[in-house]
C-alpha cells in the first residue's frame, strides 16, 4: 500500500530549501524536516517533552554528528506511536538532540520551530519517493502495523 504526505518547501534565507512535513507523535502534530542526508530520524530534546509524559530519557552512548556540528551528546526515548500519513510506527527508539541552533536560525528568518528531522532510517524503510513538483512524499507500507 502507499500513503501520500504533503510537504511545504521552506526558503532558507535564499541560501537553500528545507522540506517541512507534519507527522503525529502520540496523536499530537509535529513539524519535521524531511532530510534524505540524515542517517537517522531525530527529535529535539526539549520540544519532545510536549509529546511524551515520561521524561526519563537515557543518555545515548554514541555521540551524534551532523546538523552543523562535529559531535553532540544524544539521548534516547521510546515514542509510543509515530504516524506519517497512514504509516504507523510503534515503540520507535528515538534519538534526541539539541536542535536549538536550527530553531534559532529559523526564528531569525521568521519560520516556526521544528520538532525533528525525518531521516533516512524511516525514508529508506518505507521506500520514500519525493515529488518536488507536486510537493508530495510517497511511502510504501504493508497493512500490518509496523
Amino acid at each position: 500500500m502507499q500513503t501520500i504526505i504533503p510537504f511545504k518547501i521552506l526558503n532558507i534565507d535564499n541560501e537553500g530549501f528545507h522540506l517541512l512535513a507534519k507527522i503525529y507523535i502520540n496523536h499530537k502534530v509535529a513539524r519535521v524536516i524531511i532530510d534524505t542526508g540524515a542517517s537517522k530520524t531525530v527529535f529535539d530534546k526539549t520540544r519532545i517533552e510536549k509529546f511524551v509524559k515520561e521524561r526519563n530519557f537515557h543518555v545515548h552512548e554514541k555521540m551524534s554528528s551532523g546538523l552543523g556540528t562535529n559531535t553532540m551528546q544524544s539521548q534516547l526515548a521510546i515514542l509510543k506511536r509515530i504516524k506519517i500519513g497512514a504509516v504507523e510506527i510503534e515503540d520507535y527508539k528515538a534519538v534526541l538532540l539539541d536542535l536549538s541552533h536550527v530553531n534559532q536560525s529559523y526564528e531569525q528568518i521568521n519560520l516556526a520551530a521544528i520538532d525533528g528531522v525525518l531521516g533516512s532510517d524511516i525514508l529508506l524503510k518505507y521506500h520514500a519517493v519525493i515529488d518536488y513538483e507536486k510537493k508530495l512524499m510517497k511511502l510504501k507500507y504493508s497493512k500490518t502495523k509496523k
